[in-house]
């Protein structure tokens, strides 16, 4: 089986047990990172606020010649819904081949798992969850960023 268009074997991502229905799956973020590694049109969409990409930091997909697709799930002040997602996702994952793996991260796992849901109701098949996030989730004294996540898993990340 081929990649559409991409001539390589398709690399499946492993999904963790237990996903809800309504989209693709749930990854690890190291599987993410394998499937973004070996797939050169799976593409990263971080749906999390401007501040936690200036703030915390945003996944480093530089050397493999990709960079995360950042479109906030919600704003701030507020936390308003962003009523530009979808139409934005949408074009982000058709400049990419349409069928491609798409991996949502935001900070825990909550709002990407909607995101991947609400691209997935939009017809777009392939839409995984990041398990975790970014910075994972609360531990014994309700900090993140140790228990679990990308930062924890040792992936490349920056800061501003």
């Amino acid at each position: 089986m081929s990649e559409a268009g991409g001539g390589k074997e398709a690399v499946q991502p492993e999904i963790l047990p237990d996903t809800d229905a309504g989209y693709a799956g749930d990854v690890t973020p190291a599987e993410a990172w394998r499937v973004l590694t070996e797939n050169p049109r799976a593409l990263l969409i971080d749906v999390r606020t401007r501040a936690e990409w200036a703030f915390v930091g945003l996944t480093d997909l530089a050397h493999l010649g990709k960079q995360p697709v950042l479109i906030e799930w919600v704003s701030q002040p507020d936390m308003t819904r962003n009523p530009e997602f979808e139409s934005h996702a949408a074009e982000a994952i058709s400049e990419a081949g349409g069928d491609v793996p798409v991996f949502f991260l935001c900070r825990s796992g909550a709002r990407s798992k909607a995101a991947a849901i609400a691209m997935t109701e939009r017809g777009f098949g392939l839409c995984y969850n990041v398990d975790s996030g970014f910075e994972g989730d609360l531990d014994d004294d309700r900090h993140r960023g140790r228990r679990n996540g990308w930062k924890v898993a040792g992936l490349p990340w920056m800061q501003s």
